[in-house]
């Protein structure tokens, strides 16, 4: 795959800025009258809105892909103690191998979409899969974070604001190249290292933020915040945070819906499982597995689920396997 590919920029975007750059190339002198000006002009006009908010995202998942909810299920728990998930045979990638049974336990949970509110008491949480430009890159995080846990997981979520913003490796601070080395292979660290975001100038990108919907302009304003803090030395956690996490009162997003807290979802693996978060950064994951059903024997991988809030105004959260001890 290469570079622009792995950026999520599609084969129009990526033939537009193939063919500026092959004329400026070619051309023969007497037709050299190409601009550096007309190739960003074509790369801003084949970025656009979509480039900042649509399917070009790192992550793309949002409550249109939670489509497992079971309100049926509301109010519902097994009758036996939950038993610890840890307790399960572990995967290499760091999942857990289920057997019949009520499980559960506290998963370090990291924010996928910063400029957005925290989550909320009562809010309820649907599973949903890991997907967008960035998917790859963000599940070897991690899951290669659950055998590094000298790691920790204000690096991790650091690394993936770095991605969520699309901001350069060698605009990371040493601390968080050294922790992407050790977390992704060099093909993949490639990948965080250009996209067509780099050739926008300021005013073009002004000119695109202007059309963003109002709702969802706070998150596009946080990933150029969040790129510029790393572009200019920052790194510092509590800053990223500040720009990542909104304070305040959350409002109800668009499209949002009424999900209670404890909301289970069937999970299409053949098991059931919800998430109760406490704050970002730690998320309660509980996971029932009915005897005969088709989860039984199957791998419960966290690294590829999203727990998507029914408020769009909070945030979705990845989850890991690596627990999280108060």
């Amino acid at each position: 795959m290469d570079e622009c590919a792995a950026k999520g920029v599609s084969a129009t975007r990526r033939a537009m800025i193939a063919g500026g750059l092959a004329c400026a190339v070619a051309a023969p002198a007497a037709r050299a009258q190409f601009r550096l000006g007309d190739l960003v002009r074509g790369v801003t006009e084949s970025i656009g809105i979509d480039g900042l908010i649509g399917g070009g995202q790192p992550i793309t998942t949002s409550l249109g892909d939670a489509q497992w909810g079971a309100p049926e299920l509301d109010g519902v728990t097994p009758t036996v103690p939950a038993s610890p998930m840890t307790a399960l045979e572990r995967t290499a990638t760091g999942g857990f191998m289920l057997q019949p049974g009520y499980y559960s336990y506290s998963a370090q949970s990291y924010c996928l979409h910063a400029g957005t509110h925290g989550p909320g008491e009562g809010d309820g949480y649907l599973y949903a899969p890991l997907a967008g430009s960035a998917e790859i890159v963000v599940r070897v995080i991690l899951r290669n974070s659950v055998a590094r846990p000298e790691i920790e997981q204000s690096t991790v979520q650091s690394l993936i604001w770095a991605i969520l913003s699309r901001a350069k490796l060698e605009d990371l601070n040493n601390g968080l190249r050294l922790a992407a080395a050790a977390l992704l292979s060099p093909r993949q660290l490639a990948t965080l290292n250009r996209s067509a975001l780099d050739l926008l100038p300021g005013n073009s990108f002004s000119r695109l933020l202007g059309q963003v919907p109002a709702p969802l302009r706070a998150v596009v304003e946080a990933e150029a915040e969040l790129r510029q803090a790393f572009a200019s030395g920052g790194g510092d956690f509590a800053q990223l945070e500040s720009i990542a996490v909104l304070a305040g009162a959350a409002p109800l997003g668009p499209g949002s819906q009424v999900i209670p807290s404890g909301r289970w979802s069937e999970h299409p693996d053949g098991f059931r499982v919800r998430y109760i978060p406490s704050g970002y950064s730690q998320t309660l994951v509980e996971v029932w597995v009915e005897d005969g059903a088709a989860g039984v024997g199957r791998e419960f991988d966290p690294s590829v689920q999203v727990a998507v809030p029914g408020n769009t105004a909070r945030q979705r959260l990845a989850q890991s396997g690596r627990e999280r001890v108060s």
